[in-house]
């Protein structure tokens, strides 16, 4: 199955609001929410694609000739491309019915655990979205990474401990997901999380623990001081808070603070192998995936989820071998060009 076959499916049974457009740039779902889009206008969404767009890399075909090795070790595993399926909930809500969070994140932790990579998982409102997601990963050897809301203490130690029993080799929270109309007026209260807040959530997790939704270098230096063994730079896909930075503008400057004292991975408008490439040239580990994917499930369910990681993949080793890159360590940030 190709990836241009599996577009052509998703646009017939993908919900009225996403469009399964061929480049997912958030200018056709725009403030739509519920939806793919934003709260807002929308407007971050774009800029984060556009912003990778905005760099170029730097061809350099006088190296050694050899085999580009994709592969990313992280957190004791290997994997066998730095790019990963971004956690997305409420699937009914926002993409229709023929998937709901159960069976989309069963068939997609398992499609990209085979597949050689992993998959985040979402949560919601109802718990057993979580349950199920933490169900699916168990039933992977672990290989998702299961991501918990901002929700109180109380309710993210009970998550944390379904965590811990499912055998994921790592667990992550969206502090980002802070600015969702949901989770306002929660009682007890959701959203922001301190220091000493999220160092005890870290400290009680028993997994290596990823923050997700950093965008300035004080927010990362904040969530090392937590213990965090990864941070995620993102926006939210743009979906919280309009006249945001771009991911890729704040990338290399938050790389630059804590590299090599936290793994870094970035989100937001990434959307083929030559994007990932130029997040690891600007500081990242690795690269997080999450809109395409949903269209990659709805379109062709496992062999839609292969095409893609197919695609997104051959263009990373492509674009490898044409700068100069056996390894993702020889990836530096002079091979590219802002």
């Amino acid at each position: 199955m190709t990836y241009e076959e599996v577009l052509a499916k998703a646009k017939n049974c993908v919900g009225k609001y996403c469009k399964a457009c061929s480049i997912c740039n958030g200018r056709a779902c725009g403030s739509q929410i519920p939806g793919p889009g934003a709260k807002g206008t929308g407007d971050t969404a774009i800029r984060n694609y556009d912003a990778w767009q905005k760099i170029r890399v730097n061809m350099d075909t006088i190296a050694e000739a050899a085999e580009p090795d994709p592969s990313l070790e992280l957190f004791g595993r290997t994997f066998r491309y730095p790019f990963f399926a971004g956690p997305v909930g409420a699937i009914n809500m926002h993409y229709g019915d023929v998937y709901d969070d159960a069976s989309y994140n069963k068939l997609l932790v398992a499609a990209c655990a085979q597949l050689g990579i992993a998959a985040f998982t979402g949560d919601g409102t109802n718990p057993g979205v979580f349950t199920a997601a933490v169900a699916a990963i168990r039933e992977a050897g672990g290989a998702g990474i299961p991501t918990v809301k901002p929700w109180d203490e109380a309710t993210v130690e009970e998550k944390m401990r379904m965590v811990r029993e499912s055998g994921a080799f790592a667990a992550a929270m969206d502090v980002d997901a802070a600015g969702l109309p949901f989770l306002k007026g929660l009682n007890p209260p959701a959203g922001r999380k301190s220091v000493s807040q999220l160092k005890r959530i870290i400290e009680g997790a028993g997994v290596p623990f990823i923050v997700k939704g950093i965008m300035t270098v004080k927010d990362a230096e904040k969530a090392v001081e937590a213990g965090a063994a990864a941070i995620l730079v993102s926006n939210h896909g743009g979906r919280v808070l309009d006249q945001c930075a771009a991911t890729a503008e704040v990338l290399p400057e938050i790389a630059d603070a804590v590299g090599g004292r936290a793994r870094i991975l970035v989100d937001g408008g990434i959307r083929s192998g030559t994007d990932v490439f130029k997040a690891l040239a600007l500081g990242a580990d690795g690269a997080v995936i999450a809109r395409p994917f949903v269209t990659a499930v709805f379109g062709g369910g496992r062999e839609g989820v292969e095409a893609y990681v197919r695609k997104i993949g051959g263009e990373l080793e492509d674009t490898m071998l044409m700068c100069g890159a056996n390894t993702l360590s020889d990836i530096t940030r002079d091979m590219v060009r802002i």
